[in-house]
């Protein structure tokens, strides 16, 4: 039977009590496995006093720090239910995540609480913890991390999981813009574990920036160095020259970021003495990498580059390529992780609704079409939403929307998605949200959003807009944007990057904007 999430804590403490599990340099944290597995058992009956029990949802909105890690392993250890969210979202799109997923406890950091004060009095949740670092007091609703910690005992608490108990509600963005809570087990996690621990060991040093709400971070690197009794190195957040002074002082063996962030670490490289003589691993992922960049990860850190594809609901990964197959399958995201398997079928977008898709439609090699998956880390479903649990798994599959190719040795090549999502810095973004803003303004008539190449953030969101009658186009792109600013129904990172004035939208006849048609105009 496998191990549940803070078990695997549990046995790498037995093992290794000594060795370092934590580093978090920004406040000069370093803590041992022994210390971290305390601190995550006093954590877990905080939580239990706090009147946490088992299938209770504890939601954290938080940058990446010591509580953020320790609350991974401890709201588990309670019962309870780990469920992280976005720290850049909108007060309003905060709420509606919280109470979504039924949170009974919600935690949070010093960057979030204005969110977090803005909403809530109208939130179901009604217990708050501060994740307190001694620069600014507790609010006087929350109770602050390092209290409860200091008035907890370190006996585990009687609260058990089985492997098949949900252990986190990860949310990810649908096709109308509102996020779906993906729900998956104990088991789920561990084995996800294992498939991402092949070539890791005891030795391993992984350098975590990329925000741990998001499952790659959690769940490709936290969880499996944890599983092995590696030492994780964390940061608050994005810090490229930080994170290379850091390679090199910890000797860093893996690092992992978003494809077209990496353009930025080569761009500090050049600017340090970084070495770099530790480094076994490097990966890259979310979006696509263009070619000459990754031609300079490759010539720069040799041939132990490589990358990953799946999504929140497969674990996140579910096919990966090996560093000695990069170059010759330059482009491909690589073949099934084992006991996993992947088919090319037709695209759900073109079917018959008296007749849908199944894994049985597939497509010949080299044909284009929509990628399906399935796997032990497959998610059990969306949170209160079965529809869409059977319309996105099929006969076991699941229809990832991803349009690609597979060839004629099995490797697996991504070519578009089905739907018009845009992907930016590893955020998921929809136009329709983006656009429903926009309406809302006066200085609009009409607006359509899609992505394009950017070299910093993978696509940027750009907004052909249609000034209103009378509108004054001087100026109106920075009114526009700070009207998006603005807004509560729409988080910073997903504003509208650029702008382009038009006349009017090219639609179908039905009236729905051609996206296709505004990416065709910004490419040419």
């Amino acid at each position: 039977m496998l191990p549940t999430v803070p078990e695997t804590l549990t046995r790498s403490a037995e093992k290794y009590p000594d060795d370092e599990a934590l580093v978090y340099p920004e406040a000069d944290v370093r803590l041992e496995y022994a210390e971290l597995d305390a601190r995550a058992t006093r954590f877990a009956n905080a939580l239990r006093e706090l009147g946490v029990s088992k299938g209770d949802t504890v939601s954290v909105m938080s940058h990446n720090s010591v509580p953020m890690v320790v609350s991974i392993y401890g709201i588990p250890r309670a019962g309870g239910v780990f469920s992280p969210v976005n720290y850049r979202l909108a007060p309003d799109e905060a709420a509606y995540i919280f109470d979504d997923s039924g949170a009974e406890v919600v935690c949070f950091d010093e960057s979030v609480r204005g969110t977090v004060e803005n909403v809530r009095e109208n939130l179901t949740a009604d217990r708050f913890v501060y994740f307190d670092d001694g620069s600014n007091p507790v609010p006087e609703y929350a109770v602050g991390f390092h209290e409860l910690l200091e008035d907890a005992v370190e006996t585990p608490p009687a609260a058990s999981n089985d492997p098949g108990d949900i252990w986190a509600i990860m949310y990810t963005s649908g096709t109308t813009g509102r996020p779906k809570g993906v729900l998956h087990t104990h088991e789920n996690a561990t084995y996800h574990n294992m498939a991402m621990m092949g070539g890791m060991s005891r030795n391993r040093v992984g350098i975590i920036m990329m925000p741990l709400y998001h499952n790659a971070a959690l769940n490709c690197s936290l969880l499996p160095g944890v599983n092995v009794g590696g030492k994780s190195v964390v940061l608050s957040g994005f810090d490229p020259e930080l994170a290379l002074e850091l390679v090199d002082e910890e000797r860093v063996t893996s690092m992992s970021l978003p494809s077209r962030t990496w353009q930025q670490v080569l761009d500090s490289k050049e600017e340090t003495d970084f070495a770099g003589e530790s480094l076994e691993s490097i990966g890259y992922g979310t979006s696509d990498m263009p070619r000459p960049l990754l031609e300079d990860l490759v010539d720069t850190f040799g041939e132990v580059v490589s990358t990953a594809y799946g999504m929140t609901e497969m674990g996140p990964v579910a096919v990966a390529i090996e560093p000695e197959d990069v170059v010759e399958k330059l482009g491909s995201v690589g073949v099934p992780l084992p006991n996993h398997d992947a088919r090319i079928v037709e695209p759900t977008s073109t079917e018959d609704p008296d007749d849908l898709v199944t894994p049985a439609d597939t497509v010949p090699p080299g044909e284009e079409g929509e990628i399906i998956l399935t796997g032990p880390c497959m998610m059990e479903g969306y949170l209160n939403r079965p529809e869409k649990t059977a319309d996105a798994i099929r006969e076991g599959w699941f229809f990832t929307g991803d349009l690609g190719y597979e060839d004629e040795d099995g490797f697996i090549y991504l070519v578009d998605r089905v739907d018009d999502m845009i992907i930016s810095g590893g955020e998921n973004i929809y136009p329709t949200e983006v656009e429903a803003v926009l309406y809302e303004s006066d200085l609009v008539a009409d607006a359509g959003v899609v992505g394009t190449d950017d070299d910093q953030w993978g696509e940027a969101v750009t907004a052909y807009v249609v000034p209103s009658e009378g509108a004054d186009r001087e100026g109106l792109e920075e009114k526009l944007d700070r009207y998006c600013l603005d807004s509560e129904q729409l988080a910073e990172f997903k504003r509208p990057r650029r702008y382009v004035f038009v006349d009017e939208l090219p639609k179908n006849p039905s009236g729905k904007i051609q996206r296709y048609k505004l990416r065709d105009r910004a490419e040419s």
